[in-house]
C-alpha cells in the first residue's frame, strides 16, 4: 500500500511539473496584457490583451481614421502543449476565417510568430521596450514585395 502511494505522489509530481513548464510560455508574454495605443496623423490604432485563462489570452485590435474603423482584428495567442499559437482573425480578409501563426523564438521580452504559407504577414513580432511601450513588426510580401510595417505603441491602463 506504501509503495503504491509513493508511485501515485511520485506520478502527481512529475504531471503538475510538466503543466507548470507548458504554461510558462504565455505566462512569459503578461507584459503584452492591457491596453496599448498609437496615435498618429494617419489614424488611431488600439489593441487589447485580456487574460482568458492560464494558455490562452483575447486581444482585439481597431484602427480607426477619423470616423472611419478602417480595420478589426480579432486576436487569440493561445499555448497547445509547449507551442504559442498567435491565432488572427481580420474582418473583410481570408473569409474571415482566422490565420495562425507559430511561435518561432523564444527571446524575453519579445513574441515572433510566423506562417510561411501566408504571404502577408509572413512574421509577426512584438517586442517590449519599456513596462509601458512596445513595438509591433510585421513582415512579409505584398505586391510581390517585401514589405515590413512597425507600429510604436503605449499603454494606456
Amino acid at each position: 500500500m506504501k509503495k503504491a502511494f509513493l508511485i501515485l505522489i511520485t506520478i502527481l509530481t512529475f504531471t503538475s511539473c510538466k503543466k507548470s513548464n507548458e504554461t510558462s510560455k504565455i505566462v512569459g508574454a503578461d507584459w503584452l496584457l492591457g491596453k496599448w495605443k498609437n496615435n498618429s496623423k494617419d489614424g488611431n490604432l488600439s489593441e487589447t490583451w485580456k487574460k482568458v485563462n492560464d494558455s490562452l489570452y483575447d486581444g482585439e485590435s481597431y484602427f480607426i481614421k477619423g470616423k472611419d474603423t478602417l480595420h478589426v482584428e480579432r486576436i487569440q495567442l493561445e499555448q497547445k502543449g509547449e507551442n504559442l499559437f498567435y491565432i488572427s482573425t481580420i474582418i473583410g480578409q481570408n473569409n474571415d476565417k482566422p490565420v495562425t501563426y507559430k511561435q518561432n523564438s523564444e527571446i524575453e521580452n519579445q513574441l515572433v510568430f510566423e506562417n510561411p504559407n501566408n504571404e502577408y504577414p509572413r512574421k509577426i513580432g512584438y517586442s517590449q521596450i519599456t513596462k509601458d511601450s512596445i513595438v509591433i513588426a510585421i513582415t512579409g510580401i505584398q505586391q510581390k514585395k517585401p514589405s515590413t510595417e512597425k507600429y510604436g505603441m503605449k499603454k494606456t491602463k
